[in-house]
């Protein structure tokens, strides 16, 4: 199940308000916590002791920051628990060791290691702000920078974890993350260690640590000294004594007292539940979960196929959500009677017997809702059954955030770091615990890396003033965004640049017109934002809140009222220009530049409009993610019927008119369009008008073999759209004359060339670059008068001919890219001109 949350900065839960006030007292940490999480972007790691009341701080935090969140966990429990998805599955991560720059590189089988997303799940990942990690003790460093890389990908790749903020909870002296050592041995070269600190991305954030401290479980002092003493690994002679006091051989408690056992191991666990049940003389009953879609088997949260009977030890793996919240996940039970539809229990610390139907949990996806802003779920599948489990005995792991009143702990054979104090911390009294074997201090495992770090964690604790530094430092940031148009100059540079390139097949007039473009945009936007980025830096030097600044905000309000309106000219003259072309590689290169450059004005737009009438940082966070849901949605909207034709076309109707014949003609002969008329071509002939063949042959693009083919058509159409709008062609039949054509630069360096010079040579003795020279003559290779073989080798012609009919461009950066130092770009034009004459030919 994924979750985000998006709500309207001006509700605010009144449980969440209640919740902080009764504690902010006895524990401040959590309203730092919160205002660090609310009001800038540093990224946070939120730890505690058991019971300190982390889950209860991210429940409630769901339901307030306007924030889009997304939680996900290293484990299906976890994420369960923590109503979230897995890391893996979330981030489309193989499982394995990951090293550093290696996400999206080509592994030795030849696919991606990273699986390929659904267009849905990137756009959520763009629209993220905020990512949860619940239990963060067992996220691994390489698995963290691979959330980096990922984040990188779909948001913003100059920036760690690609701009989005990350709120790591979890407490190191819990369970730690899982590696094999020939894994280990591959990472220790990037690593200091394996835990979620040692990554590279978040040691370039400097993250906020900040730990609660009061305890909620556990009310007893004793108690609590003694799991402070386990979870730092200083047991003293005297604490261990006092804890194995709580060993009792041979324990074997009455039924109705509901004890649990905890063990390290899955077996252990399962044979202690299955023998019990044995000696349970009443008869079985099966129940068979109901799987209904998608619902995948690590997030079942009970056995598929559950085997009870009528005084088995049961325990809840659901909340209540009924009225009377009589159950919750973790409490212990006992059965009373079973039927097929319902199953009655009875807790030690009930008065009342519990009935208990079947119920039902969702696999949830999520869309986003362009016109709310707001993300809703669909049901994509459903897991059916009793809400219960065998209890008698359960994995340290699996018991992790759960909290039971008595409990048999089994961890004298612990193999992990801290499943000793998880499964002491699990109990809300000491004398609610007993153990089936004393508890050694070998058997305590703390790692000293963790004890290092956490020691840091303590004596760093941020304050207030770190927590104002850093809402300043965020509202700078954001402002500084917002006036920054360094993007957007980049796409409208990239965007005219594959034009440009591409200007054999493009129209000369929409060059010239972007050109003119990319001139105001320079001098009316670029150039005085670059002014009003230092005004702002020279007003922050104050250093004092943005928001509260009067100076600052009455320079954003005027500022933000200008480069909206010339941002919102600039998108609309981008708007207007159709670009149309025959090669679809040149096509998709240039509609995705365009693509980049339209979205980066439209959530700039989007921003300035916010802050017209003064800047707020949660109202603009909210326009400018709302703004990128919209321009994604309508982006993926289809594509008009209607023909787009060019501003500068003076006869749109006809242009229309053969536009369609050309298409309806090429999808009738299975061939691509170009090759019955290229589009340039097409352009022409609507400016030109011809109503003859003769005509029609002055027509550059229009041999002897397309008049052959289609010329009649083509001056049927012509002419009756001549005589319909009363037009006169302008074109006449041209007589050539004999004349005398003196030598130009281009014949001088091919004359040279045919008394047996070499290119170097004529370059030295005319005082000419030898690509000039290069250029002179692939002229006359165009002509026929030179053979390209002459200048570049026959198998090079060939791989190039072929892979110009496979792709269909003429960028000669695309080919050069595919090809490397194989080809030079003198190479090309030579075969380009060779190219030419052949189509000339026919």
């Amino acid at each position: 199940m994924l979750l985000c949350i998006i709500i309207n900065v001006n509700i605010i839960s009144n449980v969440y308000l209640k919740f902080i006030e009764m504690n902010q007292i006895e524990n401040p940490q959590l309203q730092l916590a919160f205002d660090f999480v609310q009001y800038t972007n540093k990224n946070i790691f939120l730890t505690g002791k058991a019971g300190t009341g982390k889950t209860t701080f991210l429940h409630n935090l769901k339901n307030v920051t306007p924030k889009r969140m997304v939680i996900v966990a290293p484990t299906g429990v976890a994420a369960i628990n923590a109503g979230g998805v897995t890391i893996h599955s979330f981030f489309q991560m193989p499982f394995g060791p990951h090293i550093p720059g290696s996400t999206f590189s080509p592994d030795q089988k030849g696919s991606f290691n990273q699986r390929k997303m659904s267009k849905e799940k990137i756009n959520l990942i763009k629209s993220l702000d905020l990512l949860v990690i619940d239990e963060i003790s067992m996220v691994r460093a390489d698995l963290l920078d691979g959330i980096d890389e990922v984040l990188r990908k779909y948001k913003d790749r100059f920036k760690p974890f690609g701009g989005a903020q990350l709120l790591m909870i979890g407490d190191l002296h819990q369970l730690s993350p899982v590696i094999k050592d020939d894994d280990w041995n591959m990472l220790k070269i990037y690593y200091d260690s394996i835990y979620f600190f040692s990554s590279k991305a978040l040691q370039n954030t400097q993250p906020v640590n900040i730990e609660l401290k009061h305890i909620y479980r556990q009310s007893d002092a004793s108690f609590i000294e003694i799991l402070n003493q386990v979870r730092n690994n200083n047991l003293d002679a005297i604490t261990l004594k006092k804890l194995n006091d709580r060993y009792i051989p041979d324990f074997n408690p009455c039924e109705e007292d509901g004890y649990i056992t905890l063990t390290t191991h899955n077996a252990s666990a399962l044979e202690i539940n299955h023998s019990k049940l044995k000696t349970i003389k009443n008869a079985s009953f099966i129940f068979s979960a109901t799987i209904k879609d998608e619902f995948p088997e690590y997030a079942y949260p009970t056995e598929v196929k559950l085997d009870l009977k009528v005084g088995a030890q049961v325990m809840f793996v659901k909340n209540d959500t009924s009225w009377e919240k009589s159950y919750y996940n973790g409490k212990i039970g006992k059965i009373l009677s079973i039927s097929d539809e319902l199953i009655t229990v009875k807790c030690p610390t009930d008065e009342f017997k519990i009935s208990v139907p079947r119920a039902e949990w969702e696999n949830v996806k999520y869309t986003l809702d362009p016109d709310s802003k707001t993300i809703n779920e669909t049901v994509v599948g459903k897991f059916i059954q009793f809400p219960l489990k065998l209890a008698w005995a359960i994995t340290i792991h699996k018991s992790q955030g759960l909290t039971f009143e008595k409990a048999i702990i089994d961890a004298n054979a612990s193999f992990a770091h801290g499943q000793v104090y998880v499964a002491l911390s699990r109990c809300k009294t000491f004398e609610g615990l007993v153990l089936r074997s004393p508890i050694s201090n070998s058997s305590i495992k703390t790692d000293g890396t963790i004890s290092e770090f956490t020691n840091k964690v303590t004596r760093n604790e941020p304050g207030s003033q770190q927590l104002t530094q850093s809402k300043i430092t965020y509202q700078k940031s954001l402002l500084l965004t917002l006036f920054d148009y360094k993007f957007s100059k980049y796409w409208l540079s990239q965007f005219i640049k594959i034009i440009t390139e591409n200007a054999n097949i493009i129209d000369a007039h929409i060059i010239s017109e972007l050109n003119d473009i990319e001139a105001i945009a320079d001098k009316e936007i670029f150039t005085v934002s670059e002014k009003f980025k230092t005004q702002l830096n020279n007003l922050f030097l104050q250093n004092n809140l943005p928001e509260g600044n009067e100076d600052i905000q009455d320079r954003v309000k005027k500022a933000s009222i200008y480069f909206s309106t010339q941002t919102t000219n600039l998108l609309q003259k981008l708007k207007t220009i159709v670009i149309e072309t025959d090669n679809k590689v040149v096509n998709k290169s240039i509609f995705d530049a365009l693509e980049h450059l339209q979205k980066e004005l439209f959530i700039k737009i989007a921003g300035l409009q916010s802050c017209v009438n003064g800047f707020s940082t949660i109202t603009y966070i909210q326009a400018t993610a709302n703004a990128d849901i919209d321009f994604i949605v309508k982006s993926q909207q289809a594509p008009a019927s209607k023909i787009s034709v060019p501003k500068h076309v003076a006869h749109s109707e006809l242009y229309v008119e053969l536009k369609t014949w050309r298409d309806e003609l090429a999808e009738q002969n299975d061939m691509i369009e170009y090759m019955i008329i290229p589009h340039k071509t097409m352009l022409e002939l609507v400016s030109r008008l011809p109503v003859t063949k003769a005509e029609l042959k002055q027509i550059k693009g229009i041999g002897k073999a397309k008049i052959a083919q289609f010329g009649e058509e083509i001056i049927s159409i012509i002419s009756a759209y001549c005589e319909k709008n009363n037009i006169k062609s302008t074109q006449q039949e041209i007589i050539k004359k004999p004349k005398i054509e003196k030598p130009d630069t281009k014949t001088i360096s091919f004359k040279m060339y045919q008394t047996g010079k070499s290119i170097d040579t004529i370059a030295q003795e005319r005082n000419l670059a030898v690509t000039t020279i290069q250029s002179h003559l692939s002229h006359f290779v165009g002509t026929g008068d030179l053979n390209v073989t002459d200048f570049v080798q026959g198998n090079i012609i060939e791989a190039i001919t072929e892979f110009l009919r496979q792709n269909q461009t003429r960028s000669l950066s695309a080919i050069k890219e595919s090809f490397g130092d194989i080809v030079s770009y003198a190479d090309l034009k030579f075969i380009f001109k060779h190219l030419e004459n052949l189509e000339n030919q026919k």
